[in-house]
């Protein structure tokens, strides 16, 4: 087995450790299923003793330019106290939005072979005209998902 596929096979999982690492850190109670079937990465507690599933989707910094925020071919419909945590390593962004709220903002496939799944597409990209290189950057409708800390799943 190469090393590069070890490193995109185990990519996901290791984000997904790495996001709990740093939720713990902000003292926020995360709790890591053994097996996510469901689709739940995580489940936080909050303050009030309630708990809200979470999905942690990431991008690595090696996908191809102009992708550095795609997340596609999601399988999804509402849930109550459910949230996503998306996260570009390339940009360096997270964002987080509840189950409702990526419903509303994804697209769905309507044929296809991944028809009725979802996706949504965080970044563009620019090409400097100077020096001719391309740049990501975050649409400006999903500018109010990006979070620097986690507190927005636990306020109520």
């Amino acid at each position: 087995m190469s090393i590069a596929f070890r490193h995109s096979a185990g990519f996901g999982k290791r984000i997904e450790y790495w996001v709990a690492g740093l939720m713990l850190k902000e003292g926020i109670d995360v709790y890591m299923p053994l097996i996510d079937d469901n689709g739940i990465d995580a489940v936080i507690r909050r303050p009030d003793g309630t708990f809200v599933e979470v999905q942690i989707k990431a991008r690595s910094k090696d996908v191809k330019m102009g992708d550095a925020a795609l997340f596609a071919a999601l399988t999804h419909e509402v849930r109550d106290n459910y949230w996503f945590v998306f996260y570009s390593e390339r940009m360096e962004t997270f964002w987080i939005m509840t189950s409702e709220e990526f419903v509303q903002e994804s697209v769905q496939n309507r044929t296809g072979k991944n028809q009725g799944k979802r996706s949504i597409w965080f970044n563009g990209k620019r090409k400097n005209k100077e020096t001719g290189e391309y740049t990501e950057h975050c649409h400006e409708r999903f500018r109010k998902y990006i979070e620097i800390d986690f507190s927005r799943l636990v306020t109520i």
